[in-house]
């Protein structure tokens, strides 16, 4: 009789965890749906619990220009080949002066103007993931086979819903070809529990990684706007700038939080085709980060 009372009311505890944390993911939506109409344009939301599996998800299946964010699947393609012995860090890489174009986003270029220089792979994945560099992001499709090898990659591990068919030279040359690299919300967050889990990487390439992605310089007014100055968020921006009637096609942030419990959620926030200021698109991540954060920082 004791040990049918003890399962009755461990039984009883479960059931109230699972009531607590079904308002809290019901409090979280609500106020997503709420921030979300201040964007002026669509806004596609997965947030996965990388424990317990709980998911919230606002347009999950939609297709969502990625810009930048399409860095973090070429460094997984990249770590990839190093653990299968294909690639090193230390590997040296020459560095046309042809490969650094101007006119777009290149802290590499603006320090080594000229060109016809080697740099390791190590380097290359920290102006990737660390400054977002587009020329270092091109170079690194080159040497690893291109969009096409990336887009296969992501695909053989079961993401289906995302495709990664231009580099970033290319999606210069004309404003529609960014659409083209997309992905759903649900698909990239598949793909951030995979990358969390140790799924697809070796646990020091998948540690190395989460390194870089926790000292990603930009989007700090995104997902790490309204948390907690301490809060550890391992992450990586997509950015489109705006066409000449002031519609930006993509202001992105997808990533790994981790809350003051220990639990680990990540996040995919994509804004797309919006006419709201920088400003606010960026406070609409930001406050549903925090949205997500609250939510899944209850015990």
């Amino acid at each position: 009789m004791a040990s049918s009372s003890w399962i009755r009311h461990l039984l009883i505890l479960l059931l109230v965890v699972v009531a607590s944390a079904s308002a809290q993911l019901d409090s979280a939506r609500a106020k997503i749906d709420l921030v979300a109409r201040q964007a002026r344009g669509l806004v596609g939301v997965a947030a996965i619990d990388l424990v317990t599996g709980d998911t919230l998800t606002v347009r999950r299946d939609d297709h969502f220009p990625m810009q930048s964010v399409y860095k973090f699947p070429l460094a997984l393609a990249v770590l990839d080949r190093i653990d299968k012995g294909a690639m090193s860090l230390t590997q040296s890489v020459h560095i046309r002066r042809a490969e650094l174009h101007p006119n777009t986003w290149s802290p590499l270029r603006d320090a080594h103007p000229v060109g016809d220089l080697d740099l390791s792979i190590d380097s290359l994945l920290a102006y990737v993931t660390v400054y977002s560099d587009n020329n270092a992001c091109d170079i690194l499709f080159r040497l690893i086979g291109g969009t096409g090898f990336v887009d296969r990659y992501v695909h053989k591990r079961g993401i289906a819903d995302m495709a990664i068919v231009a580099t970033e030279h290319e999606m210069h040359q004309r404003w529609k070809i960014q659409y083209r690299n997309w992905s759903s919300p649900l698909a990239m967050s598949r793909l951030l529990q995979l990358f969390d889990n140790g799924k697809i990487l070796s646990p020091k390439s998948r540690d190395y990684l989460l390194r870089l992605l926790v000292s990603s310089i930009p989007g700090s007014s995104r997902i790490k706007g309204l948390l907690p100055s301490d809060a550890v968020v391992a992450h990586k921006t997509g950015s489109s700038g705006t066409d000449e009637k002031g519609i930006a096609a993509a202001t992105n942030d997808i990533g790994i939080l981790v809350t003051p419990g220990g639990r680990r959620v990540a996040l995919v926030v994509f804004v797309s085709d919006s006419d709201a200021s920088d400003e606010q698109r960026d406070s609409v991540i930001a406050s549903i980060a925090r949205a997500i954060w609250d939510a899944y920082s209850h015990p």
